[in-house]
């Protein structure tokens, strides 16, 4: 993953983000951390919260999900929801947006347009964007290549 790298670098990270908000880097939020860029396929809580518990069998559901909504709040991890499913966190910090397919349930990050091609949009008088994404759904092409030629995507 793009953002994952040496271990002095992970570390160095998050206690820089963390200490912006005052925060210190526990054994807890450093394993949840790298547990998230080690698992590219945008992880529910829940499926972060397994692979921790590996290293950290005390570790509970409750502090992963604390953790999560930290380096939500620093900015290190994006919550990711998609309709009827569970959030995902991406520790993909790079500007992007996701691709959603309808049949494996698995979410892909999708490089956002360079600054030269980026989609027109008007916001109304008053309000300030922040951040932007853009969902796309449909097939994979894992997905694709496996159904039948007779069936048709609508």
């Amino acid at each position: 993953m793009k953002n994952s790298g040496s271990v002095e670098a992970v570390e160095g990270r998050l206690c820089e983000c963390l200490s912006k908000t005052g925060l210190r880097p526990t054994p807890q939020r450093q394993r949840v951390y790298t547990a998230l860029l080690e698992t590219p396929a945008h992880p529910t809580a829940e499926e972060v919260f397994m692979r921790v518990k590996q290293d950290m069998p005390d570790i509970s559901l409750a502090t992963v999900y604390n953790c999560l909504d930290t380096f939500v709040q620093c900015g290190l991890v994006r919550q990711v929801v998609h309709e009827r499913g569970a959030t995902r966190y991406c520790a993909n910090t790079e500007e992007h947006h996701h691709f959603y397919c309808d049949e494996c349930h698995r979410t892909y990050d999708i490089p956002a347009a360079s600054s030269t091609r980026r989609l027109a949009f008007e916001v109304p008088a008053g309000f300030v964007v922040r951040r932007f994404e853009i969902v796309f759904q449909g097939l994979c092409p894992k997905c694709l290549a496996n159904r039948s030629e007779s069936a048709e995507y609508p």
